[in-house]
């Protein structure tokens, strides 16, 4: 049992504290501890540290106040007796949140406990709300993502799932890199939205005077780059769609899309699932994983099977793109769809096995094969007519990533922008744009191409256990809220204030 405390941070009034414009901090919990935890109870060490962080826990003895400072690597205690401590008074009155510097002996305490003994201390910021202790943290899960800022000092979790994502995007960058990729940036604003069948968000560029769209996929982008000569390329970075919120959506997302000229989709395949695996034991140390309480193997090889044999599988339904337009659709309003006037054999087929397969699949398994309907930028596939050569990877139910063997004939892809066009005069908002100057492109000539997209806040999720994406993104979007300020907070902000503090 350490010497803490799990007293709550009173309601703190403003306070005036003389505050330093810069900290020298030349010790971290995580080092103390590394370097000290072995000495003997009640030993001391003559070694006098400086620490910085907030004060996450107190304890007011009388004549010793136990305090704990928690900083980015850990927490230490604090030591402090009325006899040695400087300002011991002003120290009892320190609040729960507050950021304070401490120097002074390391020590260790009779009952074990690692601690610094101050012989200086000093507030760097206090805070003007009520702070969460360690034991209550924050119930409510809006506030939580709402007030990360808070959320990271207090759930262990939340912290340890975003610091996750941090080394997730390194170790991304530096697997890619070993192996020829290039990173680079292509622009957020398009003039056409375009790369993926989505609803986009939609702005004006007041100079130009023309309207613009936040960047549904950077696809058509890198695909010119690998034209311009750069054979192994990638980018991570935001994307924006403007459709639901859900567990598995948030509108603005990290993606990451790469393309690799001279490959196709089946070495896609083959990286994905190194790549994935690595990933796996670097953040979790083994490949085999728990997700929402069920087993994964994520080491490589993963299944490979066809969409429609994975839809007769769980169905006993034999699908194919051949079948006649008005049986399919029959078959579909038994499963459940909506059937459109525009739906064609190919989207009739991906709407049953979104509807009856795609979440009965644990995986991981990459389902092949996508009819050429719904698949306006993949290639088609070098045996099965009206098909095409692409895949998504199905990991505990979800999507998780998106790639084909790249369409390269200009012909052939202004024939399917044409097709999407006509889809969105149907009604489809998510059909994507017609850009001529990606055609032009082409004309110019695009190798044989496999392209690859993974969106990596669903990766993340995956490698740290968490079942909803507010988890694993720093600030997800929320409904507008009404903030006051800590002298202004209204009766219902005063009442979550106590059940959090």
């Amino acid at each position: 049992m350490t010497e803490e405390s799990t007293d709550a941070a009173e309601t703190t009034e403003a306070r005036t504290f003389d505050i330093p414009y810069r900290f020298e901090v030349d010790a971290t919990a995580a080092a103390l501890h590394a370097k000290h935890d072995g000495l003997e109870d009640g030993e001391e060490t003559g070694t006098t540290a400086t620490v910085a962080g907030r004060l996450m826990l107190k304890r007011d003895q009388g004549k010793i106040v136990f305090g704990v400072v928690q900083d980015g690597t850990g927490r230490i205690q604090i030591f402090a007796p009325a006899k040695t401590t400087p300002e011991f008074e002003a120290f009892t009155k320190l609040s729960l949140g507050d950021w304070i510097g401490v120097t002074g002996e390391v020590i260790k305490t009779r009952r074990g406990e690692l601690s610094i003994r101050p012989s200086a201390w000093t507030v760097l910021a206090p805070t003007r709300r009520p702070f969460p202790d360690k034991w209550h943290g924050i119930t409510d899960p809006d506030t939580r993502y709402r007030q990360r800022y808070v959320d990271l000092w207090v759930s262990e979790e939340s912290n340890a799932a975003l610091r996750a994502r941090s080394r997730i995007m390194s170790l991304t960058r530096r697997w890619l890199e070993d192996r020829d990729f290039m990173e680079v940036e292509t622009p957020i604003f398009h003039s056409i939205a375009s790369g993926a069948m989505a609803r986009p968000f939609t702005t004006h560029h007041n100079a130009l005077d023309i309207d613009l769209f936040l960047r549904i996929a950077p696809e058509l982008y890198l695909k010119r780059l690998t034209v311009g000569g750069f054979e192994r390329v990638f980018e991570i970075g935001r994307v924006f769609r403007n459709e639901g919120i859900s567990t598995r959506h948030n509108p603005e997302f990290t993606m990451l899309e790469l393309y690799w000229a001279y490959a196709d989709y089946h070495d896609v395949m083959e990286l994905v699932e190194q790549l994935v695996s690595h990933l796996a034991m670097e953040i979790c140390g083994t490949t085999t994983i728990e997700y929402d309480g069920r087993e994964l193997e994520l080491a490589a090889p993963w299944k490979r099977a066809s969409m429609t044999d994975l839809i007769a599988e769980h169905t006993g339904l034999d699908l194919s793109v051949d079948m006649d337009r008005d049986a399919l659709a029959d078959i579909a309003r038994e499963q459940g769809v909506e059937v459109k006037d525009h739906y064609g054999p190919g989207k009739l087929i991906l709407e049953i096995y979104e509807k009856t397969t795609e979440s009965q699949l644990w995986g991981p398994v990459f389902v092949t094969d996508y009819p050429k309907e719904v698949s306006p930028l993949s290639r088609d596939h070098r045996i099965e007519p009206g098909l095409t050569e692409r895949f998504e990877a199905i990991v505990a139910g979800r999507e998780l990533c998106n790639a084909f063997s790249e369409l390269i004939d200009p012909d052939e892809q202004l024939e399917r922008f044409e097709g999407q066009e006509a889809d969105r005069a149907a009604g489809d908002a998510e059909a994507m744009g017609m850009d001529l100057d990606y055609i032009r492109a082409l004309e110019y000539g695009l190798p044989p191409t496999g392209g690859l997209g993974i969106g990596m806040d669903r990766l993340v999720m995956l490698l740290t256990g968490s079942t909803t994406i507010r988890d694993v993104v720093l600030f997800p979007t929320l409904r507008a809220e009404q903030v006051h300020n800590a002298d202004e907070a209204t009766p219902e902000e005063d009442d979550e204030g106590s059940q959090t503090a």
